[in-house]
Formats: C-alpha cells, sequence, structure tokens
C-alpha cells in the first residue's frame, strides 16, 4: 500500500510561482511513475505531469510546458511539482498519483485510470 499527501497549495497572483510536494508512505518500486492531476470546479480531472520514478524521465500536458517542473527526491520519497508564471486558468485542485508499471524506465501513463494510488488534493487559486 502506497499512501500520498500534498502540500504547497495556496492563492497565488498571476505570474507567480508555488512548488507543491508529495510525500509518499510506503515502498515506491522501480518503474513507478508518479503522475500529478488537477481538477476545475465543473470539469474532468485532467493530467498535468508525470515521471518515471527509476530513470526521472517526465512527460508534460503542452498547456504547462516551459512552466511547470516535475522532479523527485528518492531518499525522501517525495515528488515536487515546481510552477512558474502561473495563470489563473491553473486554478484548481491538484492531486498526487502514483501507478506501478512493469518496472519499464518509460513507464509514463497519462490516464487517470492507470494509476493506482491518489492523495487528497490541494488547492491551487491563481488570482489575475
Amino acid at each position: 500500500q502506497v499512501q500520498l499527501v500534498e502540500s504547497g497549495g495556496g492563492l497565488v497572483q498571476a505570474g507567480g510561482s508555488l512548488r507543491l510536494s508529495c510525500v509518499a508512505s510506503g515502498r515506491i518500486f522501480s518503474g513507478y511513475a508518479m503522475g500529478w492531476f488537477r481538477q476545475a470546479p465543473g470539469m474532468e480531472r485532467e493530467f498535468v505531469t508525470t515521471i518515471n520514478w527509476s530513470s526521472g524521465i517526465a512527460y508534460y500536458v503542452d498547456s504547462v510546458k516551459g512552466r511547470f517542473t516535475v522532479s523527485k527526491d528518492n531518499a525522501k520519497n517525495t515528488v515536487y511539482l515546481q510552477m512558474n508564471s502561473l495563470k489563473p486558468e491553473d486554478t484548481a485542485v491538484y492531486y498526487c498519483a502514483a501507478g506501478a508499471g512493469s518496472g519499464s524506465n518509460l513507464y509514463l501513463p497519462r490516464r487517470a485510470s492507470t494509476y493506482n494510488y491518489w492523495g487528497q488534493g490541494t488547492q491551487v487559486t491563481v488570482s489575475s
């Protein structure tokens, strides 16, 4: 079992920055993918980024490329999401997720249904 706890959300003005953290309890095995999703009111949960726990290879949705950076600290069992140049349309609850893959260093799933474990979410609000 893996439990995920997000933190770091808050209220920020457009153009500002926030760093989200996701701490995992329980063992994250090689080949796992750690993803970030977001859900705005009345909208479906949206993929943001994912990072392979072993290789560190990451994939981003086009709307955040160049602004968001995902990183990991294996020793701390923690994944980070650095969000710069924030826009009002980034406002959402952000969720961390862990997906057990096949062990591949290229495992980078983008569908929410692929992930096995989810955090409780952290609110990010960007004011204009």
